[in-house]
């Protein structure tokens, strides 16, 4: 099936290289571990990057609010065992009684902010939370690399809301961040039957579907489907990756040894396999930062917006049960004979709320675009700039080693002359 052609506001791959407004530049200096000059390679093009601080500069210049997530610390109850973050608060806005707020929030307490977020505006685009379960590979959710990948998406998390130019306004948000105890705030939420309701209307508004999707919105389905698949490959074949590359390590572990066993066994080839075993060890050691950052940086920015897939698909069904709310109570309207006058306000103000609800996500999706755009290109110039030093550094190592193992010819002649 051909897609249709997308419109001006819709255009433009997913990761547009070619927009350098979003690309961050980097400058790096290499060198051995020793201090010494590190040869670089003629392809490199780590060393022609420059900083450009006016472009860092223009993201915060505006902004009045930074939030911090910091010093997790682990709660134990009767019931329950927990961890508590700190949320730290300084803001120049003039709706905040104080400029400085901090207080302690658990996890549920972020899973009940944006799910206030989402009943507010249903169409705008909430930032994803972490998973609520331990992730894969995690054995224990207590331990410390869990609980700082969490603190991290947290921080990220409030960081997105902050930015955002409505939700950042919302009073829940406001709560969330001001209030020493959440506990009486969470009790205000819709109640249970309330929910019940809203559910059972999106069931039926699902199994009857909508008459007819704006093109705009089908186009903007079939780029979610599109980049939910892809960033979802690349996420499994990143992780996959790293696994493969660990397990290369284990054996370049066990490489460097075996050197330095022979180097005693052999007299004649002790320097050479002892020059061995070292170079070995420092690309043993380069590996393992590479794949720390492959893990630190690459892999969170990946699953992050392998969340966001999800949370745009889940957008996009709400924008269609207001739409399909609208046209179920317009057919009624249609065939009913009495009471119209209460119907057709009914109908009067789903069609604003249908109106209301197309321009909120519209808006929102411009917003995310760039945001993801920016986030992913941030991730992938690092990964490459990290990969090219990661290079650059191996070759120092082994160019290095050639030329210590090199003889000059007039230690050859006089090697020949004393024999």
């Amino acid at each position: 099936m051909s897609s249709p052609t997308v419109p001006a506001d819709f255009s433009g791959h997913m990761l547009d290289l070619d927009e350098d407004e979003d690309l961050e530049v980097f400058t790096k200096k290499t060198s051995m571990t020793d201090g010494s000059p590190m040869p670089n390679s003629p392809s490199s093009m780590v060393n022609q990057y420059g900083l450009d601080e006016e472009e860092e500069e223009q993201g915060t210049s505006t902004k009045d609010i930074f939030i911090t997530v910091d010093n997790p610390e682990s709660q134990v109850t009767a019931i329950e065992t927990f961890i508590m973050y700190r949320v730290v608060t300084k803001t120049t806005r003039s709706e905040f009684d104080s400029s400085e707020y901090e207080v302690r929030r658990r996890y549920q307490d972020f899973v009940w902010l944006r799910g206030r977020l989402e009943e507010s505006q249903p169409t705008l685009i909430v930032h994803p939370l972490p998973e609520k379960f331990v992730m894969k590979g995690m054995v224990e959710r207590f331990n410390e690399d869990f609980i700082e990948t969490r603190r991290k998406a947290l921080h990220r998390f409030l960081n997105k809301i902050s930015e955002h130019p409505i939700l950042s306004s919302s009073e829940h948000f406001k709560v969330f961040l001001t209030a020493q105890e959440l506990t009486p705030h969470r009790k205000q939420g819709p109640s249970f039957l309330s929910r019940m309701g809203e559910t059972v209307r999106a069931v039926a508004n699902s199994v009857r579907g909508l008459r007819s999707r704006p093109e705009e919105f089908v186009i903007m389905q079939e780029y979610v489907e599109d980049f939910s698949n892809k960033i979802s490959s690349m996420d499994k074949v990143t992780q996959r990756i790293i696994k493969e590359q660990k397990e290369y390590l284990d054996e370049l572990g066990q490489y460097s040894p075996t050197y330095t066993q022979w180097a005693g066994a052999e007299e004649e080839l002790a320097e050479p396999l002892k020059g061995m075993a070292g170079c070995v060890e420092l690309c043993n050691k380069e590996t393992e930062e590479l794949i720390s950052h492959l893990a630190d940086v690459l892999v969170p920015a990946l699953h992050e917006y392998v969340l966001c897939a999800e949370t745009l698909k889940t957008v996009m069904k709400r924008r269609d049960n207001i739409q399909a709310d609208f046209e179920s109570k317009s057919e009624a309207l249609a065939a009913k004979k009495v009471d119209q006058e209460a119907l057709k306000e009914e109908v009067d103000a789903l069609a604003d709320r249908v109106e209301l609800a197309n321009n909120a996500l519209k808006g929102d999706w411009s917003r995310w675009q760039n945001s993801m755009r920016t986030d992913l290109k941030s991730a992938f110039v690092a990964t490459a700039e990290k990969n090219v030093e990661y290079y650059e550094k191996c070759l120092a190592v082994w160019e290095r080693f050639l030329l210590s193992q090199r003889t000059e010819p007039s230690e050859e002649q006089a090697g020949e002359d004393a024999s």
